[in-house]
């Protein structure tokens, strides 16, 4: 059925006008058997009547009564309607004439047979009743006739399926079909109301016939009447609604009309049967103009029920052969949407706009998902835009996997069209950065494969991964890689037919990271087990296959190649020596445990001469067994091998000292920190490897991993517990003698000795790193196998042991400092993620060869070095800070502008109070005395930083020290001098959180992570720090309260705890308090922001509650809930929002008495709970949940408001020199982040970018003494900062333009009162945006920095820039507001005239600064030239607009010697403009522009 109109007629009683003269007699038979017989004439005319009828036409030439036949008509038939039609209305007897043709006609047709003649056409002619119709006088008396006979013919074959007989034979049809296409009719209304009692009572088939027969039928003259009755109809008979809009589309309705039948059928959608759907949908679709196509697509959203209803459609859809009717049903719906949408692209957009526009997830419908996918399968226009929105929708959480998965399951007949769209859209999420996008189309794969079980689909899906494997792109890689390995846990059998399709993964392994290698080598391990049961030769081949990779990987002489073969392997030993993997696939193979302990042998025997194989082969060896149950033969061999640990490097002590003091190299040996004192059996044999032969020392490398590796052994073996090897905690270090490190020792030492001290505190830095790690499990409570004593115990020797960390590389670094030395590598999956110019093996070699040459003079003769004192100072320091210094991943991001100053982890010295910037400058010039440098513990490590990724890493558990810390009545109470404790693992855990922080995730992966701590989510980190926010919170008061105590250094008790743990005595090992606390302070304030920003917090409840409850003050003040209602309840999650505010809030109030610093990382982390606090709303609104919560409507203002304070209080504090660390010049960035706090939660930015630009501003330019800074009270705005504040205010003024031009463009012309204001107040907003940037610029005046001219100058251009979109808003509403209008443009030109001055001086001083800005603006003032006298001549108000050339002025208003040569009189002509500004009257616009630009 086409659809292409509208209406429906009503159903009156007739009138009474409208009935025949003389009816029928009803006496006469009603049912003649002249059917049967041939009738005679006599049998026609047998009635008077008849006989007066069969004379009349005779008369006007028609012969009715012939044997047989159709009456015969004369041949020029319009004559017999015109003779007709004067007998009836014009002769002396017309009205008795008319009455006996009348009831001649009617008694005539009472025999079927005579009807049918009547209404059959002859050869050369219409029927008689045709004719009979055109004659005026009696058509409406003919038509009732003939309507009023067509009950008696409802019976004939009223079959459901519709009639069987022909037209010619079916006499009802044939009654309707002769009112088709009438010439005129003289009584429409009369003729549609008799047409809908008819339609009341006629069979269904017969009421299809007249509906769609009503527009050739009535025509034009009554659609009203149609429209009301067939609604009616379809009210009754929803049957009828194809043959309804049918006539709908082809009646020519005029606009309201056809809204109303548009909303007639929107009232069908949800009534409508199923199968009728689709004439429904293509109707509503292609009847939509620009007015109405929003409604039609929001109704069509609303109320169409599509895929995914029946739950038990989709598990019985695999059972069925064919197409079952819901599938054909829903197909034509799809068919007849898409062939509409590609009809009409206002429909496409219109979606689109609708889609973009919902924000609630509550609001999207799986109807959404067919939509977008329609508009993406009808071409490529759209397909863009179909994609950023659909990513955006899976963003915001609005498009959910369960959504897709009622498209997709159960459907695949439904999806088989629109299957390679499917995959496109997946394709392009793959490759999206967010992370939510790339989860969604992981989802969309899967769901796809499962669905689809043909080859070809499978096929499809997997090609579409391998290709994004080979994209280089590292997330893409990496999702792609997911996807496989999702498929393979789940479909590994299927998946073994098509490893030919995956198998080109292989290519690209030499681009991929760590991780996902990983993922590659798991996936084809799964295949490869099961390929090794498989009876198929061709399939049992794939193992070999990869055997013979991973083999050949291994044995590559090449690092990068054989770090491949060691991930592939072990994984394949993971798969083939697991527990219940033990079935030998057939004789002729090898058992997996035979071929798994191959492997293994053949990747240690590659490694044994390399001791960066060999520690990646230790560390995933170790990952392997913390995460797998091998076979026992396979477990004992590797315990066999761990077991060489013990003669490699161990030494026997007799009573606990060495059995000789022998000299290393030169050097002198003692034991460190040793906790067992007499008892200790054994010590580490650190120095004497260290000087020994190259292989013995690289040896020391592996040391970390192998004792890694055998502290798993040890608790899987022991059921946990490290009894056996609990020895190795407490064991003394051989390393060099203290005496090195005190006075001038280490200057008389040469480059080899130097060498060999370093790498020695470095090795043992490292061995320390791996016993935290190890013996930390025995205390986390996951193994319940230690006494409480031994518990304690562990924990003492712990916390002496990251005391000796400290203390070693405190002595490393400052060592470092004096002689560079490039530290051998430890941990080698740093390389993977790194710089490539890091990776580059000549650019490292260039180094080496550097650094080796330094070290073999200093070798030659030290003394000589010492004559050259000067001279070595100087290359020292060059050699530390420029070309010969390693460069640092660091160093490279910051070159390419990856990372700021600020990410750098080596703290600005700005950041530094005064002491610890005298602490630090000892150190950067160790060679300027002969006096020992003093090492401040708590300092940064910056020598060991730039080498931090070489070091072993600390693994998640070792933050379980944070619980446990050592309280003793001292001078120091709770810890003054376990702060440096705490603060190293607080610096530890947070470069872990800058790793899951989205923002910074190529910050925080330069850091070395532990095996397995890329694998790990966020969630699973979560669950481990989760225990530790208590202690934080704990360690932040401690730094508070010595915060207020003073500063002052703590020897006494960090000299007896150094002792305690068996550290050597250095007298240049400082700590101050001051340094360390302000360094827990502000490491605290970072994790704390970071955990509370970390991706998924605000939907773990449980954890946010956690980090929440943990920083909650000891009292909420009674004042801080004023104005929240309802009353917040304790323990809620709104309400401790509100607690960890109100407690950092107080903290800022007492970090205001210290530093500036400290009171700024206050603020942020305030800043950090309000940003968590909208994103939790967020959630909360996104699952319909926000009644649930008062607060939700004033939480976000109300802390927004105390935010701006806290900000205006920083600014606004009176700070003297001690407190600010080095003076304003180096906080510019701290002020502007700050100042951008203050003015975004500010009541009302607008007013106050008003007040600062014209009242505050202006003071501070005037002069730079303290006398001015009491004039603005705005101690933070002074000449240091001032160009900070003058950037921010510009930013501001324009990020609010630009909002007030979104308002403007989404105001439509003044319709109602209401509106008015809303208009008055847009147009006052964007006034105060004029005057601020007009404020910003007279600066300039009185200010003759260039920088801020150059700021005017590119501010002020990108204003008017963006004023020019607002001027349509202007000319609509110019009418109204005349006046306003003016003023603002009147306001504004005093800008642009003083930034045209600007640029002239600019041009004249070739102040290139400003110069190369001055193009742009000078269109955009050009442009707002002509705008302004397009908006006064488009506009009938009679203003006067003129323009002319400025005078050549400077800022001070002096006029100067132009650069344009003219005669006097034209000057004097150029000059009256300007003069006659203020002459003219307020109705005059006068708009000037300088001379140079409009001549060019």
């Amino acid at each position: 059925m086409v659809f292409l109109h509208h209406q429906i007629p009503s159903r009156k009683r007739p009138a009474s006008s409208l009935a025949p003269p003389v009816p029928p007699p009803k006496s006469s038979k009603p049912k003649t058997t002249a059917a049967a017989a041939n009738p005679t004439p006599n049998d026609a005319v047998g009635t008077p009547a008849v006989d007066k009828m069969v004379s009349i036409l005779a008369e006007a030439g028609c012969t009715l009564v012939i044997p047989s036949g159709p009456p015969c008509l004369p041949s020029d038939p319009p004559k017999l309607r015109r003779d007709l039609h004067r007998t009836f209305s014009s002769s002396e007897n017309a009205p008795s004439l008319r009455s006996d043709f009348l009831k001649g006609l009617s008694s005539y047709i009472q025999t079927p047979q005579n009807l049918r003649r009547v209404l059959t056409a002859s050869t050369r002619s219409e029927s008689l009743v045709r004719h009979l119709l055109l004659v005026p006088s009696i058509q409406v008396d003919i038509q009732n006739m003939l309507l009023e006979k067509l009950p008696e013919y409802f019976h004939v074959d009223s079959y459901p399926s519709g009639p069987s007989l022909s037209l010619e034979d079916d006499v009802a049809r044939l009654i309707i079909n002769h009112f088709r296409w009438l010439d005129f009719i003289v009584d429409p209304n009369a003729l549609a109301e008799k047409l809908m009692q008819v339609l009341s009572i006629s069979p269904l088939h017969l009421k299809k016939e007249i509906i769609g027969s009503l527009p050739e039928i009535i025509g034009d003259q009554n659609n009203q009447t149609v429209v009301q009755s067939l609604e009616k109809m379809l009210e009754e008979d929803s049957a009828v609604v194809v043959a309804v809009l049918d006539s709908f589309s082809n009646l020519n309705l005029d606009n309201e009309l056809q809204e109303q039948v548009i909303t007639i059928a929107l009232s069908c959608i949800r009534t409508i049967d199923a199968e009728h759907m689709p004439y429904l949908l293509r109707f509503l679709l292609l009847s939509a103009t620009p007015s109405n196509v929003r409604r039609i697509i929001s109704q069509i959203r609303a109320k169409l029920k599509f895929v995914g209803i029946s739950n038990h459609h989709a598990s019985q859809q695999s059972k069925l052969k064919g197409k079952s009717r819901v599938d054909n049903t829903e197909a034509s719906i799809l068919d007849a949407l898409r062939s509409s949408l590609r009809f009409k692209n206002i429909l496409c957009q219109e979606i689109l706009k609708d889609l973009n526009c919902l924000e609630k997830p509550q609001d999207h419908k799986v109807i959404d998902i067919w939509l977008l996918i329609l508009i993406y399968t009808n071409g490529e226009s759209l397909q863009r835009s179909v994609e950023k929105l659909f990513k955006k929708k899976i963003i915001e959480d609005c498009i959910q996997e369960a959504m897709f998965d009622q498209c997709i399951h159960g459907h695949k007949e439904l999806v088989q069209d629109y299957f390679l769209s499917f995959i496109s859209l997946s394709e392009y999420l793959l490759a999206c950065k967010e992370q939510k996008a790339r989860q969604f189309s992981i989802h969309m794969y899967v769901c796809l494969f499962e669905e689809f079980g043909d080859t070809y689909s499978r096929q499809e899906v997997l090609g579409s991964l391998v290709t994004h494997v080979g994209s280089s792109v590292g997330f893409e890689v990496s999702s792609a890689l997911e996807t496989m390995r999702l498929l393979v846990s789940k479909y590994a059998h299927q998946l073994i037919p098509l490893s030919s399709h995956i198998s080109g993964i292989l290519d690209y392994l030499e681009g991929f990271s760590l991780e996902n290698l990983h993922k590659v080598y798991e996936i084809f391990s799964h295949l490869a087990l099961l390929a090794r049961s498989s009876a198929d030769s061709y399939v049992s081949s794939f193992a070999n296959e990869l055997f013979m990779i991973v083999r050949k990987q291994v044995s590559h002489p090449d690092l990068n190649y054989k770090k491949m073969g060691l991930v592939g392997t072990l994984k394949i030993v993971s798969c083939l020596g697991y527990a219940t993997n033990d079935k030998c696939p057939s004789p002729s193979q090898k058992s997996n445990c035979d071929e798994a302990l191959e492997l293994l042998k053949t990747a240690l025997d590659s490694c044994k001469q390399l001791p960066l194989p060999l520690i990646m082969f230790y560390d995933e060896l170790t990952e392997m067994l913390d995460n797998n149950t091998l076979d026992p033969t396979v477990m004992e061999w590797i315990g066999k091998h761990v077991g060489e640990f013990e003669s490699i490097f161990l030494s026997d002590l007799d009573g606990g000292k060495l059995a000789a003091n022998e000299s290393y190299c030169g050097l002198e040996g003692e034991l460190w920190m040793n906790l067992d004192g007499d008892i200790s059996p054994i010590c580490l044999n650190i120095l004497p490897l260290a000087s020994s032969s190259l292989q013995s020392a690289s040896s020391l490398q592996v040391l970390p991993a192998n004792f890694l590796l055998l502290s798993a052994i040890e608790r899987l073996t022991n059921q946990g517990s490290l009894g056996g090897i609990d020895a190795l905690l407490g064991c003394p270090l051989h390393l060099p003698s203290s005496k090195y490190f005190v006075g001038s020792e280490w200057k008389s030492l040469i480059g080899k000795q130097k060498h060999i001290v370093c790498a020695s505190l470095y090795y043992a830095c490292n061995w320390i790193r791996e016993l935290l790690n190890a013996f930390c499990t025995q205390i986390t409570g996951r193994f319940e196998f230690t006494s409480q004593a031994t518990k304690e115990d562990i924990i003492a020797k712990l916390l002496k042991r990251l005391r000796n960390l400290i203390f070693l590389e405190s002595l490393l670094n400052n060592c470092l400092e004096k002689y560079s030395l490039p530290l051998p590598e430890l941990h080698p999956y740093a390389d993977i993620n790194r710089s490539s110019l890091l990776n580059q093996p000549h650019h490292m070699g260039h180094i080496e060869k550097k650094l080796k040459h330094k070290k073999t003079q200093e070798d030659i003769s030290p003394s000589s070095g010492r004559r050259n004192n000067k001279t070595s100072k100087a290359s020292t320091t060059s050699d530390t800070k420029g070309k010969l210094r390693q460069p640092t991943l660091f160093d490279v991001l910051e070159k390419a502008g990856v990372l700021t100053g600020e990410e750098v982890p080596n703290e600005d010295s700005s950041s530094l109070s005064t002491k610890e910037r005298s602490c630090e400058s000892s150190q950067k010039h160790p060679c300027d005395s002969n006096d020992a440098t003093i090492i401040e513990i708590s300092a940064v490590a910056k020598a060991l930083e730039a080498q931090r990724f070489k070091f072993r890493p600390l693994l998640v558990q070792c933050y379980s020290v944070f619980a446990f810390s050592k309280s003793e009545a001292s001078c120091c109470s709770d810890a003054a001098a376990e702060l440096p404790l705490h603060l190293y693992l607080l610096h530890d855990l947070h470069n872990k959180l800058e790793y899951f922080n989205p923002g910074k995730q190529l910050w925080g992966r330069c850091f070395s992570a532990p095996v397995g701590f890329t694998r790990m989510t966020v969630d699973e980190f979560l669950s481990r720090v989760e225990p530790l926010f208590p202690s934080l919170k704990k360690h932040f008061d401690s730094a508070i309260c010595l915060l207020k105590e003073g500063d002052e250094t703590c020897e006494e008790h960090w000299n007896s705890e150094s002792t305690s743990a068996g550290n050597p005595d250095i007298p240049n090992l400082v700590l101050s308090k001051y340094a360390a606390s302000t360094s827990v302070f502000k490491k605290v304030l970072h994790c704390f922001s970071a955990i509370l920003n970390l991706p998924g917090l605000q939907t773990d409840t449980r954890a946010l509650s956690h980090l929440l409850e943990a920083f909650q003050p000891n009292k909420i003040p009674d004042n801080f809930f004023a104005g929240i209602q309802p009353n917040l309840s304790p323990g809620t999650a709104e309400y401790l929002y509100f607690g960890a505010y109100s407690f950092f809030e107080g903290v800022l109030d007492i970090a205001c008495a210290f530093s500036f610093m400290l009171a700024s990382e206050s603020l942020f982390t305030l800043e950090s709970v309000v940003t968590s606090v909208q994103k939790f709303v967020s959630k909360l609104e996104g699952n319909g949940k926000s009644m649930q919560y008062g607060f939700i409507q004033e939480a976000v203002p109300t802390l927004s408001r105390k935010l701006g304070i806290s900000a205006e209080k920083i600014l606004r504090h009176r700070w003297d020199d001690e407190n600010l660390d080095n003076g304003w010049k180096s906080k510019g960035e701290t002020v502007q982040k700050i100042l951008r706090i203050y003015l975004d939660n500010n009541g009302s930015t607008p007013d106050l970018l008003d007040e600062l630009s014209s009242s505050i501003l202006p003071q501070a330019s005037l002069g730079k003494g303290k006398e001015e800074d009491d004039r603005h009270d705005f101690s933070s705005l002074c000449a240091g900062t001032f160009g900070v504040w003058y950037k921010i205010l510009h930013e501001e003024n324009l990020t609010i333009l630009n909002k007030l031009i979104k308002e403007a463009t989404a105001l439509k012309r003044t319709r109602a009162g209401a509106q008015h204001e809303t208009i008055e107040k847009l147009l006052i907003n964007l006034h105060q945006c004029v005057n601020v940037v007009v404020s910003l610029v007279n600066l300039c005046k009185t200010h003759d920095k260039v920088t801020l001219h150059a700021m005017a100058v590119g501010y002020g251009g990108k204003f008017v820039d963006s004023f020019l979109k607002v001027f349509d808003f202007l000319q609509s509403h110019f009418q109204v507001h005349n006046e306003q209008i003016i003023k603002l443009v009147l306001e504004l030109q005093k800008a642009t005239r003083t930034i045209q001055t600007l640029c002239s001086e600019a041009k004249g001083l070739r102040q290139t600064s400003i110069t190369r800005k001055i193009p742009a603006t000078k269109r955009s003032m050009e442009r707002f030239l002509f705008c302004v006298k397009a908006l006064l001549h488009t506009t009938s108000s009679g203003l006067t607009f003129w323009m002319g050339s400025l005078k050549h002025k400077n800022l001070t208003g002096e006029v100067v010697s132009s650069q344009v040569y003219a005669d006097v009189n034209e000057n004097s002509a150029d000059e009256e403009p300007d003069e006659a500004v203020d002459e003219y009257p307020p109705e005059s616009v006068a708009v000037e522009e300088d001379t140079e630009t409009l001549s060019e």
